[in-house]
């Protein structure tokens, strides 16, 4: 089975539209597209209780846990708000992503 083609990548900036952290703003530091989820700096802070090793010292620690796709809307570039993403291929033949809402180009 081939992996699903998501619309977000690792380093975009996003904004959150549902859930404790709605409205919160953060980059992208992981992807799993075969759950559909993605890990936002920032956003999402779970506690964990954490073992000691020899590289990390023990105790309960925050870390990021993966929120859904659904749940996350690109950052339009010229107002930071939500939009969604489109595709447009330029003359020279590069595919690039375009926020729906202003029409700008996504800077990949």
């Amino acid at each position: 089975m081939t992996q699903p083609k998501l619309k977000i990548k690792k380093g975009d900036k996003v904004v959150v539209l549902a859930g404790r952290d709605k409205g919160k703003h953060g980059e992208v530091v992981k992807v799993f597209p075969t759950e559909n989820r993605a890990v936002v700096q920032g956003v999402n802070v779970v506690q964990r209780h954490q073992k000691q090793s020899a590289a990390q010292e023990g105790g309960i620690v925050a870390k990021e846990a993966p929120i859904h796709i659904s749940n996350i809307a690109l950052e339009d570039p010229k107002d930071g708000s939500a939009t969604r993403i489109g595709f447009k291929i330029l003359e020279d033949g590069r595919k690039v992503r375009v926020a729906k809402r202003s029409g700008e180009t996504i800077d990949d």
